[in-house]
């Protein structure tokens, strides 16, 4: 498995001379591997240390006691949901420990750490998403505004309408003989009318933690990213004719070119750096982090 990650300084951050807020960290490849971006919000003056706590801790949870391929949806459903919670129980101990170690104790003690008017956790704030990848499932957990793709690979001889990517856009041929890979924006990010930004640090984020669970067997891929790259890596929907109301679309130009480059250099992330810092990228100012894992880039 190809695993490849960049994190790259938005070019409003670098005009106000902020450093990267964003993170990223894998853990694998093994039986499963584990990956995690997190975007630390702009306005708070210690959420890049936030970032960097959120995927550590996503990593560490998301690694313990991973469900065997073979077994139920039930199992992997309930599992995915008791690791997203685990997750922010675990991020939220975590900035709370940090920053009690400066800030003196309520007496009392707080009912929920982010609660605590001694430990400002909102300082810390970050969002997440998350995936432990063990083929042919895919286990996501978000929290926030980043967002998430699957590719997979048509079976050759498959006919148009067989296999999971019945119905998806058409993809790139990499050349390797192995059939068409598609891309498909399996966690979008919230639409337009969403209500605010949920960061880890939120009241109450431990109740609005996005899991599911994906099984594909023509899995190729899994990439994750942060919302500073969506004008970078989504099309409107009206690209393909549809109505704004289909919400946003992944470009395969973006994903599965990416995934052939990848593939070809053997996981050099190089490549991957140079799209998020040219000139399609200068669209936001926000920082831009990618990170995938190729299943079978082996």
């Amino acid at each position: 498995m190809i695993v490849a990650g960049a994190a790259v300084q938005g070019t409003g951050h670098l005009a106000a001379g902020q450093g990267c807020q964003d993170a990223f960290k894998a853990v694998g490849p093994g039986a499963a591997t584990v990956l995690s971006v997190a975007d630390g919000a702009g306005g708070r003056e210690r959420s890049a240390l936030g970032a960097h706590i959120a995927v550590d801790t996503a990593c560490r949870v998301l690694a313990e006691d991973v469900p065997d391929a073979g077994d139920s949806p039930e199992t992997w459903t309930r599992w995915t949901a008791a690791a997203g919670a685990r997750v922010v129980a675990e991020y939220l101990r975590t900035v709370t420990a940090l920053l009690e170690t400066t800030v003196p104790a309520h007496p009392a003690g707080p009912a929920h750490p982010a609660d605590s008017p001694h430990a400002d956790v909102g300082a810390l704030a970050a969002t997440l998403a998350a995936a432990v990848v063990r083929p042919p499932w895919v286990a996501f957990v978000s929290v926030g505004d980043c967002f998430g793709t699957v590719l997979t690979r048509e079976t050759p001889g498959a006919g148009a309408g067989d296999g999971p990517g019945r119905g998806a856009p058409a993809g790139t041929d990499t050349g390797r003989g192995s059939g068409t890979e598609r891309c498909h924006l399996v966690l979008p990010p919230p639409g337009p009318g969403s209500p605010g930004t949920v960061f880890l640090s939120s009241p109450g984020a431990a109740l609005r933690v996005r899991s599911f669970v994906v099984w594909e067997p023509e899995l190729s891929g899994v990439v994750l990213a942060t919302d500073g790259c969506a004008a970078l890596t989504l099309d409107h929907p009206s690209v393909r004719g549809l109505p704004p109301e289909a919400g946003p679309l992944p470009s395969a130009r973006f994903f599965c070119g990416l995934a052939a480059t990848l593939r070809a250099n053997g996981g050099d992330a190089e490549p991957l750096r140079a799209l998020l810092s040219g000139p399609g990228a200068a669209r936001t100012g926000d920082d831009l982090t990618v990170l995938c894992a190729l299943v079978d880039g082996e």
